[in-house]
């Protein structure tokens, strides 16, 4: 039997939403997996109260933007969109919302084209906020003080990649001297286990194969996770419970400081059902004259140690490592200590960050500048350094069998993905294998520097 099409015309004319005179809005995330969870949640809370999402270089009524503030270029990249939508749409309404938002409001709401800025507590009420989308002469802010960032908003990405950002921790209690984090994200707060594992089985129900563990300081997993300091669970606790959580195929530790990545949690992970051998470990200094400096918790000993006994249990694990240069006080000699560790240590790739001033921090009161001329000279020797640690660490791989988690795009005739242990793969295209979890034979370099595979079976 076929329907009139008369009664399914009529049925869309009345009972569907009329996308011609829906809200458009628009996000973008500068900075980390967090800042990727929480746009992907209040973009959800958005859709739920009737807005129609749509990419951020299309037009749009408004446009949100998740900022970052971890470094210099970071508040630069943000005022350089406002511009970029404000051409796209004279007359969009623009939200700013973030670290950088929490930091400096008062900066963000001179910006031309602003109209709106939501601290860190404010931001995930952003719909509430959207009912009068007039151009303002003068942004509005709603910002908190920090202190009052206390409690946790739980988030986690969907829709937008092959993997998933779950968000189990926010805020950071450490005292770095050129971090700041605390002072955009408040205290250290835990969500409670049980909602991570809700969190963890929505997610494995989209059919989403990989959940990457995000926040601040997820080492410092459980404190804060009712309302206290105690620790109800621990770090340890939260990887064996979600290791449990049946449908999900892949679950991948985002960056965890080196002195709560405990032996206990190594030796678990090397023998998990779903947890991949692929770490992220900052080191920011191979001097522990400057690790003082910087007041990190740990010494270079400890370092080593870790990467050592990860080595020892998974010798095809992948380690990246993060790394700052140009610290106040680096001199040549301490970032030649800081070059010769790493180029020792058995570790498969860097995240170099060049320092930069930022406001309300210790460092930036030091003496010892660096010249930006130095830094900058610095941070391409240990680029350098990094491509050559990940060429052998990719070279060791090829011969083996791993198993690939094979992305959506067609780039130029191929479909690529990662391998357990982050090892970037492509075959030719095929759109059978999207978001497919497929055993393949690692072959030889290909001209991007991936590694050509052979699909098995």
């Amino acid at each position: 039997m076929f329907l009139d099409l008369k009664c399914i015309v009529s049925y869309f004319i009345n009972f569907t939403p009329d996308f011609r005179t829906m809200k458009k809005v628009a996000f973008h995330t500068l900075g980390c997996k967090l800042n990727f969870s929480e746009t992907s949640t209040i973009a959800r809370s958005c859709e739920d109260e009737g807005y129609y999402k749509v990419d951020f270089k299309e037009i749009a009524d408004i446009y949100v933007l998740n900022t970052c503030s971890v470094t210099e270029n970071a508040d630069k990249e943000c005022k350089r969109l406002v511009r970029q939508v404000l051409k796209i749409n004279p007359n969009a309404y623009v939200v700013i919302i973030g670290c950088f938002a929490q930091l400096k409001p008062e900066e963000i709401a001179k910006y031309e084209g602003v109209d709106l800025v939501l601290g860190a507590t404010e931001k995930f009420k952003l719909p509430s906020y959207l009912n009068d989308l007039s151009k303002q002469d003068i942004a509005e802010i709603h910002s908190c003080e920090i202190e009052d960032a206390d409690f946790f908003e739980g988030a986690y990405s969907i829709g937008d990649r092959t993997r998933a950002f779950l968000k189990v921790q926010d805020g950071c209690d450490y005292k770095c001297t050129y971090c700041t984090i605390p002072l955009a994200r408040g205290i250290s707060r835990s969500d409670q286990l049980q909602n991570v594992l809700k969190n963890a089985k929505e997610i494995s129900e989209r059919a989403i194969k990989e959940i990457v563990l995000t926040g601040v300081n997820i080492g410092d997993y459980g404190k804060g996770e009712f309302g206290n300091k105690k620790h109800e669970h621990t770090f340890l606790d939260l990887v064996k419970a979600l290791d449990d959580v049946e449908g999900i195929s892949r679950l991948r530790i985002s960056s965890i400081e080196p002195n709560l990545l405990k032996d206990e949690t190594i030796d678990f992970v090397s023998n998990s059902k779903i947890f991949v051998p692929h770490f992220r470990i900052p080191l920011q200094s191979g001097s522990d004259e400057l690790l003082k400096k910087m007041k990190r918790r740990y010494h270079t000993k400890l370092y080593k140690e870790r990467i050592t006994r990860i080595k020892d249990k998974m010798p095809d694990c992948c380690i990246g490592v993060d790394v700052i240069v140009g610290f106040p006080g680096e001199t040549e000699e301490l970032f030649q200590q800081t070059y010769n560790l790493l180029n020792e240590l058995d570790v498969s790739y860097l995240h170099v960050f060049t320092y930069s001033e930022r406001a309300n921090t210790e460092a930036v009161e030091m003496k010892g500048v660096v010249d930006k001329g130095v830094r900058h000279q610095r941070s391409k020797m240990l680029r350098i350094l990094s491509a050559k640690k990940k060429r052998a660490f990719y070279e060791k791989n090829i011969g083996t069998t791993r198993t690939v988690l094979f992305e959506h795009e067609n780039k130029d005739g191929y479909i690529q993905g990662f391998t357990e242990n982050y090892v970037k793969v492509k075959v030719h295209y095929d759109p059978g294998l999207r978001n497919q979890s497929v055993k393949v034979k690692l072959n030889d370099f290909a001209e991007d520097g991936n590694i050509h595979a052979e699909i098995l079976n």
